[in-house]
């Protein structure tokens, strides 16, 4: 379904993402975790195209996606929607505005203009505020929003693209803990109802076991880890985040001690 194979980016002189090779065969929610700096945000936008890879290949249902461009490139962007840790919404829009523009790939540059939607589409992306919970928002303005509620927004406006798959940008990160659970709990809702496939990035080995099927590690730009929930051991966190580390960017120590013994019930009982 999905094969990455090799992908390397450069800037300059300095490598942010070294031959990094993975493939999912089916939609799954996947978390890659690391340190600021591991490679993570530019590995997610190779794979949406707002970035072009140095080198390498990112296949998806045999389309070699490092070779598209123009149309191609736009299309495939819509297939494999974006999320932010930002949100990117248009603060002075309304709510159900900045939903709608999830269809700017696919509208004139008449309609963008002007505004006009069908009706349709109008219905759909108030259905998608329903569906995230926030549908009595949908004619405030962005800014008027909590954290949390221009998140859902902005999942709103990936959802309004029918993606196959959602990428998310540390989507999380600036979010309170209720507010964080409520988020990815909407991502995991999203992939087990709707089979899509889902990549976030994450800091925290405890939302990664909490939310994800599966677990990509990354350091210096390069993948050291790649597993399930409950391969995350100690061991493994040194190595995704240094032998030295505290793992403040990682888990708590009585997380990473529950995930040791989660490692070990699952060794007993495999």
């Amino acid at each position: 379904m999905l094969a990455i194979d090799a992908l390397t980016k450069q800037f300059g002189t300095k490598t942010a993402v070294e031959n990094v090779t993975f493939s999912v065969d089916k939609p799954k929610m996947i978390g890659i975790i690391g340190r600021s700096g591991a490679g993570k945000s530019t590995l997610l936008r190779m794979l949406n195209r707002l970035s072009d890879a140095t080198s390498g290949s990112i296949v998806f249902e045999d389309q070699e996606i490092t070779r598209l461009r123009g149309a191609a490139r736009r299309s495939w962007q819509a297939r494999c929607a974006m999320i932010f840790q930002q949100f990117n919404l248009v603060p002075r829009m309304d709510v159900v505005s900045n939903v709608l523009h999830g269809t700017l790939n696919r509208r004139s540059t008449l309609a963008t203009m002007f505004n006009l939607y069908p009706q349709a589409d109008i219905h759909h992306a108030i259905a998608l505020l329903d569906r995230l919970g926030i549908v009595e928002h949908a004619a405030k303005r962005a800014e008027a929003l909590s954290g949390g509620q221009q998140q859902r927004v902005a999942i709103a406006r990936a959802l309004m693209q029918d993606p196959q798959i959602i990428l998310a940008d540390e989507p999380i990160a600036s979010l309170d803990p209720m507010n964080a659970q409520i988020v990815m709990e909407a991502l995991r809702r999203i992939h087990e109802e709707d089979g899509r496939m889902v990549i976030a990035n994450l800091h925290t080995l405890d939302t990664a076991r909490k939310y994800c099927d599966r677990v990509i590690g990354m350091r210096d730009g390069r993948i050291v880890f790649d597993g399930t929930p409950e391969q995350l051991t100690t061991g493994v966190a040194r190595d995704i985040y240094g032998a030295g580390a505290d793992f403040s960017e990682a888990a708590t120590s009585t997380e990473i001690e529950t995930l040791d013994r989660q490692a070990a019930k699952a060794a007993v009982n495999a």
